[in-house]
């Protein structure tokens, strides 16, 4: 009964990393955290030795690289007759070996579908329970990050994320297209493309529906976490040559643990209730370093391209 009394929040991929950190963190703070995840003994495993309690947490399959998973979810999540408080989209992949484009049931390019795709779905089909909820001070917030912007020096580095004119999206995203712009696969791009659709959906919920809702709609980049399990694609030297140079060099280095704390703080502190704020701490880390609204890259900030995108979105999910 006394769980029943607090607040709920889905968090997806919360199996390992930043996920996981701000799962085991918002459990600390009271909160009744749905573990949203594709392997859900791993994800048990982790909760446990992380020394989560039993009863702050559930475990519920999500494979956000398939829609159809992605509407299952809601389906399981509803039956447990829990109000929702808040959505924390945070799952993503990361393959920037792939020769060719790994494709979703759906026939869509895998890193988008499971970034953008999978979690803008998410996000509109949670709508009508977060509308449903008496609960207060509801949020939804989506996971950034520095490689969005090629105004920042993680976003400079090439290939830069470039939605072009979503040609790509308007011819259906099938085979042979795979990426958003229309051109050849590349993919680096691919995974900062779809960190640009996911501010650009952040702006356009806020834009949408925050003033008939009151749900605060937000994004955050909360350093850079150069030891998650989002590079375990990358090459083995390079995961180990990464976290040194962020730490030592750039002085950018988060830990996965310090980031879930963010991450919980925008879920639940009273000091984020700002809807439409991209949050950060900045690129170099500085001890007592408070968080700051950051500005957007141009195309994030971009209205129309945020119109445009989300109409296509809803096509390509099957809700327009």
């Amino acid at each position: 009964m006394e769980n029943q009394q607090k607040p709920t929040v889905i968090v997806t991929g919360a199996s390992s990393g930043v996920g996981l950190y701000a799962a085991k963190a918002l459990a600390e703070k009271g909160w009744y955290v749905v573990m949203a995840c594709r392997n859900l003994e791993k994800a048990e495993t982790a909760a446990q030795d992380l020394g989560m309690a039993k009863d702050s947490y559930k475990i519920l399959h999500i494979d956000l690289g398939s829609l159809q998973s992605v509407r299952q979810f809601v389906t399981n999540y509803r039956s447990l007759n829990r109000p929702i408080r808040a959505l924390v989209c945070n799952a993503a992949i990361y393959m920037p070996l792939l020769k060719e484009p790994m494709r979703s049931p759906e026939g869509y390019e895998l890193t988008m579908t499971t970034n953008h795709l999978g979690h803008f779905l998410l996000c509109n089909l949670m709508l009508a329970d977060f509308e449903q909820s008496n609960e207060p001070d509801k949020r939804m917030v989506i996971l950034g990050t520095v490689t969005h912007n090629p105004d920042e020096l993680g976003g400079k580095i090439p290939p830069r994320p470039d939605l072009g004119t979503l040609d790509g999206f308007a011819e259906g995203f099938k085979e042979p297209v795979s990426m958003i712009d229309g051109k050849k696969f590349e993919p680096v791009k691919a995974y900062k493309d779809s960190k640009v659709c996911n501010v650009l959906t952040m702006r356009e919920l806020h834009r949408r529906y925050h003033d008939s809702t009151d749900i605060t709609f937000s994004s955050l980049y909360p350093g850079c976490v150069a030891d998650t399990p989002l590079f375990r694609n990358h090459y083995p030297l390079f995961q180990k040559i990464f976290p040194v140079f962020q730490k030592y060099i750039t002085g950018g280095y988060v830990s996965q643990e310090l980031a879930g704390e963010r991450v919980a703080a925008v879920v639940a502190d009273p000091e984020f209730k700002q809807s439409g704020v991209y949050w950060s701490w900045g690129n170099r880390q500085k001890k007592g370093r408070q968080s700051f609204a950051q500005k957007v890259s141009r195309q994030a900030r971009d209205d129309e391209k945020g119109e445009r995108m989300w109409d296509l979105s809803l096509q390509l999910v099957g809700l327009s």
